[in-house]
């Protein structure tokens, strides 16, 4: 009786790594190979009209989740104080915010004087 795997019989695992993982499927690809295939399929479903758009507060949930994996693993950004400065200017920038908040860096009157 002829079994539907009849091909790979005594032949184990063929990944070469001695693991007990296949030389098959999206998994075992090469990292970049895999980018690859992603952006391919991410493009396609823009083209077609099926992706998904992330609204600001979705994109907004996502980034928070994956910075605090990021700290829970140890592979965060550690900003230095003038990435952290550029970083806020910039956000300041896009906010059109500005000096909004009436500050004080001078260190004028700022409790109850007379």
């Amino acid at each position: 009786m002829a079994t539907g795997n009849q091909g790979n019989q005594g032949k184990g695992n063929q990944g070469g790594g001695g693991g007990d993982t296949s030389n098959r499927g999206f998994a075992s690809m090469d990292p970049e190979k895999q980018r690859d295939i992603a952006s391919q399929g991410g493009k396609a479903a823009h083209e077609k009209g099926t992706a998904h758009e992330f609204s600001s507060e979705e994109a907004r949930e996502a980034g928070r989740e994956g910075g605090k994996a990021a700290h829970e693993k140890g592979t965060a950004h550690e900003f230095s104080s003038e990435e952290a400065r550029e970083a806020g200017r910039k956000g300041g920038q896009a906010s059109g915010g500005g000096n909004q908040g009436g500050g004080n860096k001078g260190g004028g009157n700022q409790g109850g004087g007379r």
